[in-house]
This record gives structure tokens, C-alpha cells and sequence, in this order.
């Protein structure tokens, strides 16, 4: 049996979603919101092949979120510095491999969209039989610095939030 809210803070979240961009709260858009929350998570389901993800350490992944999204300003202004001010023969951009202890898809996944949302990076490729990931870094100084940054500052996190079991 398929329960009718799978997910009732998505569901809740819709609906709410629905009556702010209509910016009313008649019967009409109430009972609309009502219907949207119900039908598109259990629309939805047949797009997660793999079962929906359960999330392990959640004030881990608020503490992930902050640090992306510092990590992602921080590098928005470094990358405008370089545009605007830098001699483009001194900017060294380059191909590097991380090796990877995240094996998650959910992880995984993730992962790639924090990397290619930093701007100044792009996760290129990902190795699964060689556990290892192809990033290209806009203006790399130290490889070894960037193999530590993104795995204690990303892929550690994402370890504890998609793979440990809580205790």
C-alpha cells in the first residue's frame, strides 16, 4: 500500500510554494496547493530507481550547506579578482584526480552539484572502479591543498550524512 504523503514536508513545502506564487489564499489555490502536494511526490516516485535517500546526520548537512555556500561566495569574488584584475599567463588552470571514499549514487550526486555550483570548478568526471574524480580547478596553486579541501570539507561530510548508520 502506497501511503498518500510520502513525504509531508515536500508535500507541505509544494503547497505553500503554490499559494505564494499566486499570492492568495482562496478555496480554489488552497485545494489546488492541497492537490499538487499530494500528486507530484507520488508522481515522482518512479524517478528514483535507486529508493529515496535517508539522510543520517541532518545538523551535518545544515553545516554542509553553510559551508558551501561560504565556499561558493568566497570563490565567486577569487574568480572575479582573476577575470578583472590578473594576467590571464599567470592563471594555471588545470586537470587534477581526487580519490574518492564516497561510493553513495545519492553522495555521489551531490557532491558533483557542490562542486559545479563553486564557481572556478567543474567536476569533469567521476571514476567509480578507480574510486577517484576528474576536477578542473580555474586557477590552481597547490594540488595537494584542493585533494584536502574537498575531502574534509565535502566529501567527509557527505560520508557521514548518506553513508554512516546513526548509532
Amino acid at each position: 500500500m502506497i501511503p498518500w504523503l510520502p513525504f509531508p514536508i515536500v508535500s507541505l513545502a509544494l503547497c505553500a510554494l503554490w499559494l505564494l506564487l499566486n499570492q492568495t489564499l482562496d478555496p480554489a489555490n488552497l485545494l489546488f496547493g492541497a492537490a499538487l502536494g499530494i500528486a507530484a511526490p507520488l508522481l515522482s516516485r518512479r524517478l528514483q530507481p535507486l529508493g529515496y535517500p535517508r539522510l543520517h546526520a541532518p545538523l551535518t548537512a545544515v553545516r554542509l550547506i553553510a559551508v558551501a555556500t561560504v565556499e561558493i561566495v568566497r570563490s565567486c569574488f577569487n574568480v572575479c579578482y582573476v577575470i578583472l584584475f590578473r594576467d590571464f599567463s599567470t592563471v594555471k588552470s588545470q586537470f587534477i584526480r581526487i580519490p574518492l571514499d564516497l561510493h553513495d549514487p545519492y553522495g555521489l550526486a551531490m557532491l558533483a552539484c557542490l562542486i559545479n555550483m563553486t564557481p572556478g570548478t567543474v567536476l569533469v568526471e567521476i571514476f567509480p572502479d578507480q574510486h577517484e574524480m576528474s576536477l578542473h580547478v580555474f586557477d590552481l596553486h597547490d594540488e595537494t591543498w584542493w585533494v584536502e579541501m574537498i575531502k574534509t570539507r565535502y566529501e567527509q561530510p557527505l560520508i557521514a550524512i548518506f553513508e554512516t548508520a546513526p548509532v
